[in-house]
């Protein structure tokens, strides 16, 4: 049970006794530190509800409140707000005990199998920088589900099916009489241009291409060969993004749209059994009345054309029907663009009404914002073209690099290149999920490899700073008890504390900011702390209880970055 869950159980026994069980009253950590710790919050409700004055109603549920042994101090505030201050012990006590654990205390009481849908690349094209957002905010949260315990499945949903399959794999046929694969398909950008160029201007290649459509759908051995070939080599240009990315994501989890193409005449025969297909045009669709347009018609939700081809649509469903048959997932997120949003309340709509999901399961969207360049444009090359994501994470690297040279320059040049990579990669994810991730957020190297404010290479450098006071702190007494004698002795441990409430919160609003916001507040508070209290030249039981609220520190921010995907560095 959390500190949160804690007062709240307390609290809600206290309204209770008082003759208010179903008060459910709010608690929150306290936004300034001479509101205590935490703040109950309802009795205003209470109040107005029964008429009665709410700082004779607080007072009465004060009188009523049990935290004896967790509190040092309870006062009314304001209109009948209720201040929590911790015990010192208590908060001493909540601290060892979550570093004695694997999980720091975060760990769930009921594991869940968590279906995450992340990345997605379109095989037919090089990872570019609309497939960061989804990449690592799904990464992120997978990680997160992971540690508090869940079983969790990743999901890397590509492009690897339809229309365009026919025209690359033909032109891949056409290239590989005359140089290999791995030659030809060394710059997919150029390889689709050219792929492209062949299919609008030559009527021949089209017509070939079409054929290779036919016949692809068809299991034609030779054409899947060839389109084997071609998924084999984009999949190997996406897992080099994800391994400079250094996210969670393997061939083990590509679940792509061709896995489901045995399913789909099934999904429209099975949508036409409930009753639920109409055909319109030729196209097979369901009516949605629940997505109506200003005119009062139905939205249309097609799963097959005219011409008897599939859709995304289609394949959505079917992926939504084996994540809950075969993955029996309770809970599927769906870690993809905003702007793909009514698309997914109509594909969860149809899943419900065919049956394909069960009931009690769990699907959401997880929408993101676009990143934006400076002229608060979509993310751009110079001369306007897409930004490959490999060209973006060497850039990175480069300026992190002319960056730790110019504060490090006696460093091996072996050692900076391995910091710039910590360095550069983690600013760009951290500037990435520290936005609420609804959000556009303008892409900015300064402001993302600073080392001042609310960036990454400002937690890695807190990290680096506590490793070298144990570099230079020498035996450590790791089972050293904790005495919170100063103000910011208590704030730097109410804060690791907190880390198990704080996890709960990401997982339960898929919410990667909170966790980057909770580390930047774990850091500060740090500085703060050391500024106050000297570790290194302390004595006694004073010294040792401060270096183990360092290394308390030290493991959670490197335990919170990792969840975020990002490394930490004992030197920088």
């Amino acid at each position: 049970m959390t500190l949160l869950q804690l007062i709240a159980q307390r609290a809600s026994a206290a309204f209770a006794a008082i003759g208010v069980p179903d008060a459910n009253p709010a608690v929150q950590p306290a936004s300034k530190p001479e509101f205590g710790d935490y703040q109950i919050n309802g009795v205003m409700a209470v109040a107005k509800a029964q008429k009665a004055n709410p700082r004779e109603l607080a007072t009465r549920v004060l009188e009523h409140l049990d935290l004896r042994g967790i509190a040092s101090k309870l006062d009314i505030a304001g209109p009948g707000f209720i201040n929590v201050t911790l015990a010192d012990e208590f908060l001493a006590q909540r601290v060892i005990a979550g570093q004695q654990d694997l999980r720091l205390g975060a760990g769930v009481a009921h594991a869940a199998t968590v279906v995450v849908d992340l990345s997605s690349p379109n095989l037919a094209k090089e990872m570019h920088v609309g497939h960061l957002r989804s990449t690592i905010i799904g990464d992120a949260l997978a990680r997160v589900f992971e540690f508090m315990g869940n079983k969790v499945i990743r999901q890397n949903h590509v492009g690897d099916w339809g229309t365009q399959f026919g025209m690359l794999t033909a032109y891949l046929f056409e290239q590989e009489t005359s140089k290999p694969a791995e030659i030809a398909l060394h710059d997919l950008e150029t390889f689709y241009r050219e792929a492209k160029t062949r299919f609008d201007e030559d009527p021949a290649f089209a017509d070939t291409a079409r054929d290779y459509v036919v016949r692809l759908q068809a299991g034609d051995t030779r054409v899947l060969a060839l389109w084997e070939r071609f998924r084999e080599i984009s999949l190997a240009h996406c897992n080099a993004v994800y391994k400079q990315l250094g996210v969670k994501l393997t061939d083990d989890d590509v679940m792509g749209e061709s896995a489901y193409n045995d399913d789909l005449a099934q999904v429209v025969t099975d949508l036409r059994t409930k009753g639920l297909l109409t055909e319109s045009q030729g196209a097979q669709v369901v009516f949605l009345d629940e997505f109506r347009n200003k005119e009062g018609e139905p939205a249309a939700y097609i799963v097959q054309k005219n011409d008897g081809g599939y859709l995304y649509s289609t394949t959505d469903l079917a992926a939504a029907r084996y994540r809950d048959h075969v993955l029996h997932a309770d809970r599927v997120l769906y870690v993809v663009d905003a702007r793909q949003g009514l698309h997914f309340q109509q594909v969860f709509t149809v899943a419900r009404k065919a049956g394909f999901v069960r009931d009690d399961i769990v699907l959401e969207h997880v929408p993101f914002g676009t990143m934006m360049g400076k002229d608060n444009k979509p993310f751009k090359t110079r001369s306007g073209g897409t930004v490959k994501l490999v060209e973006l994470l060497e850039e990175a690297e480069s300026r992190a690099f002319d960056l730790v040279t110019s504060k490090n320059p006696d460093l091996a040049e072996a050692t900076r290149r391995q910091i710039a990579r910590t360095v550069g990669i983690g600013a760009v994810k951290y500037a990435d999920l520290a936005k609420h991730r609804t959000s556009d957020y303008v892409f900015d190297w300064e402001s993302m490899l600073s080392f001042e404010g609310n960036t990454a290479p400002y937690l890695q450098y807190a990290y680096t700073r506590i490793a070298s006071i144990f570099r230079q702190a020498g035996t450590v007494d790791a089972n050293a008890e904790l005495h919170l004698a100063e103000p910011a002795e208590h704030a730097l441990a109410l804060a690791l504390a907190q880390f198990p409430e704080l996890l709960q919160q990401v997982a339960a609003e898929t919410a990667p900011h909170f966790l980057c916001a909770y580390l930047y507040q774990l850091a500060t508070r740090f500085s703060r702390f050391y500024d106050a209290c000297p570790v290194l030249k302390s004595e006694g039981a004073t010294r040792a209880s401060r270096l183990r609220l360092c290394a308390a520190t030290a493991r959670t921010l490197s335990t919170g970055l990792g969840l975020l995907g990002i490394d930490v560095l004992e030197e920088m």
